[in-house]
């Protein structure tokens, strides 16, 4: 069983920064991917950026790509989400997940794509 526990939510203005990090409670030699989602009440759980450490490959929701950049440390117990000129529609609980059984590169950017979930760090931007 992994614990994933979520870091560096808050509340920021428009157009500053926030750095999230997700750390696993063990190293995650079995881990294929890890990813952040974000979630606003009401609406479905929305993919927003992923790491897949088969090919170093690198995903972005078009809505992340050029403000948002997802990175690990070496020991890939732990992934990053660095976060620039947010706006108000960032605001969300964000989730970070991991997939450690190896679905398919076609999911990774979807929530069944993931085994284990943290308990989500909320971001605010006021505008």
């Amino acid at each position: 069983q992994v614990h994933l526990v979520e870091s560096g939510g808050g509340l920021v203005q428009a157009g500053g920064s926030l750095r999230l990090s997700c750390a696993a409670s063990e190293r995650t030699f079995s881990t294929y991917a890890m990813g952040w989602f974000r979630q606003v009440p009401g609406k479905d759980r929305e993919f927003v950026a992923a790491i897949r450490w088969s090919g170093a490959q690198l995903y972005y929701a078009d809505s992340a790509k050029g403000r948002f950049t997802i990175s690990s440390d070496n020991a890939k117990n732990s992934v990053h989400l660095q976060m620039n000129n947010l706006t108000p529609e960032d605001t969300a609980v964000y989730f970070c997940a991991a997939d450690r059984t190896g679905y398919p590169e076609m999911v990774a950017t979807t929530t069944i794509g993931y085994d284990y979930w943290g308990q989500g760090t909320q971001v605010t931007v006021s505008s």
